[in-house]
């Protein structure tokens, strides 16, 4: 299931947005301007057409992963691919924009933050 998180993930909505993946990991795509992410769903493609119907934009979405067992994030999308912003690989390869999707999934999705 793919929610909109804008406020801290309550344990409900973690499990709803894990279901896909055996209840352990969670696909998200950030918002990295409007400080919110899409998690869930099977495909980050999902979650990111959920964000712009919601009224973000294209060049602000990048997609990634929260393992929760680990607390572990991934950075590793389809979407990520973006010749126009340089960005030539799944991974997010800009450190800023790296930050900016961790300190948002942080803030959003783990506990310890």
């Amino acid at each position: 299931m793919i929610l909109i998180i804008r406020k801290k993930a309550t344990k409900e909505e973690l499990q709803k947005m894990a279901e896909d993946f055996g209840g352990d990991y969670i696909k998200v795509v950030v918002d990295i301007e409007g400080n919110i992410l899409a998690g869930g769903g099977a495909r980050h493609v999902d979650g990111e057409q959920v964000l712009l119907q919601d009224g973000s934009k294209q060049e602000h979405l990048w997609g990634g992963g929260l393992d929760l067992e680990g607390g572990e994030i991934d950075y590793n999308s389809m979407i990520n691919i973006r010749p126009q912003q340089q960005n030539l690989s799944r991974d997010i390869m800009s450190q800023e924009v790296r930050y900016a999707f961790d300190t948002i999934v942080k803030k959003l999705l783990l506990s310890e933050v």
